[in-house]
């Protein structure tokens, strides 16, 4: 087993630095810059010279730390295709920043926009294609009984059951379930064999061949009998995986191990947690927000005489309201009502036309003439543009509530929407945005925190659009 995995991630290593020197061949003879080879015996042919061999070391340095940092070089049994692929695509990325300053310092007629553009495509769709070719592979061979992992799982409920019964749905993932070690059978209706109780795991292991042990124990009541248990598998060195939802009956919860120094520590997320690509998310924003207000200043020269002309006071509505993790923050709006209209919301709570602690009217008579025609059009909340630049907000997000709203919520788990950034538009807008219940909206905010991709944030912008244009739901 130990050899074959060895020989695996050699392959991996050998296929990744191949594919390194293709994307840099595709490059160069795509790139134009004066004297590149007209070739490719022309490129091969070319005397290296020291500095070649340094920056060509540098590379696949660079190229291995990043592909081995982000665990391009660890089993992928349990991951699926998509986030396998989104690894790759992270770490071509921060390895083409890498080489093209470099190719940018030592070769500056090399570097150009084309050349690190040709040169991230082609190592992203190389990689991405070798690794799921190499998948395709062992899948075949674990459905012919090769490659397999033995589990033993620990316990006998529904957890153990359930997850016992997904890894022989997923053959493919090269998994074979020894059976259950428990004290009782506790599911029913299962026949699958109970190897011992938990006090003869010993024996378990001396019988049987076990690469993996599953915990799906109650930990409060099994503390003793599994701390045991994790001391033979140490001395035997056996990989052991605990299901965290045993550890804690959470919901809601995705984990990763993290060390301080040589501490190990497990960090349960309620929400996203991808940091890179939430820091994608963030220079998106940033980008966009930053272009979109260079762009639309004539307009807002244009709301803001229009909104001087209808009323007295102020061009913007600021508010105080609620952000990521409770922040508090000033909310920007094109101003829409009259300037008192804050002071008359307590006399007019008992016109409230939705549901749970949010206040809207749909005929609100603190409304300007200008403001509905903003309202209708959205036009208003094109001021938050500044709040996404700054980082109060981002383009898609739960939607910031005022202090009242917040201090009204009924249930601590509605607070879980402040888990994110707040945003411009989110899946309520787009589904109905002020026709939906209170109830609704909160339910489509959990979905969206619970599902969030940056492909999500694309179809819910993509949307947004002509949901503005219709006016469907706006107050």
């Amino acid at each position: 087993m130990f050899f074959r995995r060895t020989l695996l991630l050699t392959l991996y290593k050998l296929s990744d630095i191949v594919i390194l020197f293709c994307s840099l061949a595709l490059a160069i003879g795509i790139g134009g810059y004066p004297g590149k080879p007209s070739s490719l015996t022309d490129l091969l042919s070319a005397r290296m010279t020291v500095r070649d061999f340094i920056v060509i070391t540098v590379a696949i340095f660079t190229w291995y730390i990043f592909f081995r940092l982000i665990g391009l070089y660890e089993t992928k049994r349990f991951a699926r295709r998509l986030e396998e692929c989104i690894d790759i695509l992270k770490a071509t990325f921060l390895g083409t920043c890498v080489i093209g300053g470099i190719t940018g310092l030592f070769y500056p007629g090399l570097h150009n926009s084309y050349f690190i553009l040709v040169f991230w495509v082609s190592a992203a769709i190389l990689t991405i294609t070798a690794r799921m070719t190499l998948r395709l592979i062992l899948i075949a061979v674990r459905y012919r009984g090769r490659n397999l992992r033995h589990i033993v799982v620990l316990g006998t409920n529904e957890r153990a059951v359930r997850f016992a019964e997904k890894i022989r749905a997923h053959k493919d993932m090269g998994y074979n379930i020894l059976g259950f070690v428990d004290n009782e059978f506790v599911a029913k209706g299962e026949h699958t064999e109970l190897l011992s109780d938990l006090d003869r795991f010993s024996e378990v292991l001396d019988r049987h061949v076990v690469d993996e042990v599953v915990v799906a124990l109650p930990m409060p009541s099994f503390y003793r009998e599994t701390r045991e248990i994790l001391g033979l598998c140490e001395e035997q060195g056996i990989k052991v995986r605990f299901i965290t939802d045993m550890l804690f009956d959470l919901s809601h919860v995705k984990s990763t191990i993290e060390y301080m120094d040589d501490t190990p520590i497990l960090t349960l997320y309620m929400g996203p947690h991808d940091g890179f690509l939430l820091r994608i998310k963030r220079i998106m924003d940033i980008t966009i927000s930053a272009l979109a207000l260079i762009l639309l200043a004539p307009l807002f020269v244009m709301i803001g005489i229009l909104i001087k002309i209808d009323l007295r006071g102020p061009i913007f509505f600021v508010q105080e309201r609620v952000g990521y993790n409770k922040r508090r923050f000033e909310f920007y709006k094109f101003r829409t009502m009259t300037s008192d209209a804050e002071k008359r919301q307590a006399e007019m709570e008992h016109l409230n036309e939705v549901s749970g602690p949010v206040f809207k009217i749909k005929d609100d008579p603190r409304v300007t003439k200008i403001g509905k025609i903003l309202r209708k059009t959205s036009m208003d909340e094109l001021p938050q543009l500044f709040n996404v630049l700054k980082g109060d907000m981002s383009f898609v997000g739960p939607r910031p509530l005022p202090i009242r709203d917040y201090k009204r919520f009924e249930k601590n788990w509605q607070k879980r929407r402040l888990s994110v950034r707040p945003g411009l538009t989110c899946l309520w807008q787009i589904q109905g945005r002020n026709e939906l219940s209170f109830e609704k909206w909160i339910e489509l905010d959990m979905e969206y925190i619970d599902h969030w991709s940056l492909l999500l944030d694309l179809k819910i912008l993509v949307k947004t659009i002509p949901a503005v244009v219709r006016g469907t739901g706006a107050m």
